[in-house]
């Protein structure tokens, strides 16, 4: 088992930044790739990125390439999402997950979620 909490979401005006952590506890995640998703209302949860833990690749979506950021510190076991320019339209919550899947894109591809934290990007 792989328990996930993420913290840092909150209210930032367009063109702010923000980082999200996902602290993960119950087991190594060296064979595991983390993802991060967010779902807007009234959307499907929607892809943002994820990050194969062991050799630290990372894969994002278009609508978030160039402006997020995911990381990983083993030592704290800990993924972070950087998000810089962000745009009312990335108001969404947002969660992270893992998976046993070498490169999962689907939410149904992940076996853990975290409870997600609420970002609202404000125009």
């Amino acid at each position: 088992q792989v328990q996930l909490v993420e913290s840092g979401g909150g209210l930032v005006q367009a063109g702010g930044s923000l980082r999200l952590s996902c602290a993960a506890s119950g087991r190594t995640l060296s064979g595991y790739t983390m993802g991060w998703f967010r779902q807007a209302p009234g959307k499907e949860r929607e892809f943002v990125g994820r990050i194969r833990w062991s050799t630290g690749n990372t894969v994002y979506a278009d609508s978030v390439k160039g402006r997020f950021t995911i990381s990983r510190d083993n030592a704290k076991n800990t993924v972070y999402l950087q998000m810089n320019s962000l745009k009312p339209e990335d108001t969404a919550v947002y969660y992270c997950a893992a998976s046993n899947t070498r490169y999962p894109i689907q939410p149904r591809q992940y076996d853990y979620w975290g409870q997600g934290t609420q970002v609202t990007v404000s125009s």
